[in-house]
């Protein structure tokens, strides 16, 4: 059984080292997680220039409890570091819809690699195990520059391939309780 887990990137969020791309990649509407209308690709109103959020400890009280839920899994960091290479659209304006672009593509791919992660940790038959970790290693392309490592059909296939992973993994996790 190959049991080598690959290299993952960091799966947790490290605000510090994002230019806030959740603050501006996703549409808001005004209901019970936020409490104003927002557009896609638009930074939020109570957003400041240093990409912290003005609100931060209020969120929940001032209505935004959408924001207080989210988790970009790692990839708001990875795509500002990485993808481009620490730049921030607020310097560069042409840079944002890219930016959150590559947000929007990479997070789901964060959110798999946590689950797959998790995943093999459990007490797993050895199929599903190496399972996981062939996904896992679909999912991380070899030195990514570019969101389009990210859009290729394998890694795309791979992502796609998750639910009915999760599926398999049912009966094993049932016994093990």
């Amino acid at each position: 059984m190959a049991d080598r887990v690959p290299d993952l990137p960091a799966l947790t969020d490290d605000c510090s080292s994002c230019a806030a791309l959740c603050c501006a990649a996703y549409p808001f509407e005004a209901h019970e997680d936020f409490a104003i209308l927002k557009d896609m690709d638009s930074p939020c109103s109570n957003l400041a220039n240093n990409f912290r959020c003005t609100i931060h400890p209020d969120l929940a009280i001032k209505g935004f409890g959408g924001c207080v839920a989210y988790s970009c899994a790692g990839a708001g960091q990875r795509v500002t570091q990485v993808l481009f290479d620490g730049e921030a659209w607020r310097d560069d304006p042409d840079l944002l819809t890219h930016m959150t672009h590559a947000l929007r593509v990479l997070r789901p791919i964060h959110e798999a690699l946590k689950v797959l992660q998790e995943a093999h940790a459990l007490p797993l038959p050895d199929a599903l195990k190496s399972r996981a970790i062939s996904l896992m290693a679909a999912l991380c392309p070899p030195a990514p520059t570019s969101v389009w490592d990210f859009e290729d059909d394998a890694v795309q296939d791979a992502l796609h391939a998750l639910p009915d992973f999760i599926d398999q993994l049912a009966p094993h996790v049932d016994a093990s309780l």
